[in-house]
């Protein structure tokens, strides 16, 4: 499992381990870890030409002494100063020692870089680069597109570290390295799109940081460790019994590819209600079907309803019918979404997941779109607050929210631009809720769904476009995979 921890915890971690360490040692980790990794993506070091864009403090700092290091290796490394009067004193001393230079034309030497490393903010930045660095960054850019490599460091100059927001002008890297631990902004978008790949480097942090991270991004062995196995005792009721509400006449496929998530998510048995019947049957005649309403289609131990319900008059009764089935987990999604009461959902004992994208966030929130999708982590989190439920934020990066505050947030790493296709959505509503009515908690069943339908989407994509259908098939594959 990776992690990621806020600002301020890791600057306190910092200060516990910069006590027990002679002055300067931490930075020297940093520096050291931080020119290996330009050293192997420049592939050879003696005559590179390599600029650094040097902020204040630290990560100024960080980038100087990598610098030094790079240029007593033999690179001709110039520093570009945005802040001569706050430079970090020891390192450009060291910097110069080794027989660095500071540039004095900061465009003519980008034009010639074979390297660019981001030391302008880090961590401690907000609300995107200064006026006074915006023309610096461009010209780095400029260089990126000429065939430089441009490298962050720990964080990409102008994203916000705790949110992943990008509030202004940001350098876009090809690769961020950062130190001790990763950071929120790392692994949500937008911030994610500017960090390129990320290479963490351990300075010590660990034993100094809190057992409950900020973030959580699940791996194949944690999916594993949540997956449902049936035992020899298993019949189809133990394992499960999923109930689907989604589609309508106008939307028929909508049932369709739910049913077939549902069928894939390790229940023993999947129920459909709803006027898609006919449908569902002629492709998964294993389905047990039910005209509705939902509380007279038999026993259940989790239902699944919003995909292709359009505005039928009968939908907003369904979904108060589910909602107030007090024992059984129930997921909200696309259509049912727009008939919430968030008092309704508030009040429920048992466990309810709302999987909304960002157009149907904003609408629950009484925002603009543009909102959420620059600010997803505050997003999830006021829902999960606001209507005291899991939250899966779908998109180019999925969190998963609980609503105790305590409860590191989850991002999904799995996935592919060619997800964002028509009724892939649905096929995620059936894998989570089926996995729901599985026995997973809520928070559990979002994750392993998003992780597995995002690497079936891999799996199924190589590269070219997909279908939801098509999703919905390579999800056994996904599941062996990450199972093996």
């Amino acid at each position: 499992m990776r992690t990621a921890y806020s600002v301020e915890t890791v600057r306190n971690a910092e200060r516990e381990l910069m006590a027990r360490l002679p002055e300067g040692a931490l930075m020297q980790r940093a520096a050291a870890g931080l020119a290996a990794a330009c050293a192997g993506l420049l592939g050879r070091v003696y005559g590179a030409r390599v600029v650094l864009l040097v902020g204040s403090g630290a990560n100024g700092g960080d980038a100087l002494y990598a610098g030094a290091r790079l240029a007593r290796r033999g690179a001709r490394v110039s520093a570009v100063l945005l802040a001569p009067d706050r430079v970090h004193e020891e390192g450009l001393g060291a910097f110069r020692t080794a027989g660095g230079r500071v540039a004095g034309d900061p465009f003519d030497a980008l034009s010639a870089a074979d390297l660019v490393l981001d030391g302008i903010t880090g961590i401690g930045g907000h609300g995107g680069l200064r006026p006074d660095a915006v023309p610096v960054a461009r010209a780095a850019h400029a260089a990126r597109a000429g065939g430089a490599v441009l490298v962050a460091v720990d964080l990409p100059s102008g994203v916000e570290a705790d949110t992943g927001e990008v509030a202004g002008e940001a350098l876009r890297a090809d690769a961020t390295v950062t130190f001790g631990t990763y950071k929120p902004g790392l692994l949500v978008d937008p911030a994610r799109e500017y960090a390129g790949a990320v290479r963490l480097v351990d300075i010590g942090l660990g034993p100094h940081l809190p057992s409950v991270p900020d973030i959580e991004a699940l791996q194949h062995a944690d999916v594993a460790r949540l997956l449902p196995v049936p035992s020899g005792e298993s019949d189809k009721y133990r394992r499960g019994v999923v109930g689907i509400v989604a589609g309508s006449a106008r939307y028929p496929g909508a049932a369709v590819l739910a049913v077939a998530g549902a069928l894939r998510g390790g229940a023993g048995a999947v129920r459909y209600v709803g006027p898609g019947g006919d449908a569902v049957i002629a492709r998964y005649p294993e389905t047990l079907v039910h005209e509705g309403p939902p509380s007279k289609a038999g026993r259940v131990q989790a239902w699944a309803v919003g995909p292709g319900l359009g505005g039928d008059p009968e939908v907003a009764s369904e979904v108060a019918d589910l909602l107030a089935s007090a024992d059984v987990p129930v997921l909200i999604d696309a259509d049912g979404l727009r008939l919430l009461d968030a008092s309704a959902v508030r009040a429920r004992t048992a466990p309810t997941l709302l999987t909304p994208h960002a157009g149907e966030a904003a609408a629950l929130l009484g925002v603009d779109r543009a909102e959420v999708e620059s600010g997803r982590m505050v997003a999830v989190r006021e829902l999960a607050s606001r209507y005291g439920a899991t939250v899966l934020l779908k998109g180019s990066t999925t969190l998963i929210a609980a609503p105790d505050t305590a409860t590191p947030v989850r991002v999904n790493p799995t996935g592919t631009p060619w997800l964002a296709t028509a009724g892939t959505g649905d096929v995620l509503t059936g894998l989570s809720g089926s996995l729901l009515a599985a026995g997973l908690p809520a928070r559990d069943a979002a994750s392993a769904a998003a992780y597995l339908h995002g690497l079936a989407a891999r799996l199924a994509a190589k590269g070219a476009p997909v279908g939801a259908h098509d999703v919905a098939e390579s999800v056994r594959e996904a599941w062996r995979d990450v199972a093996r």
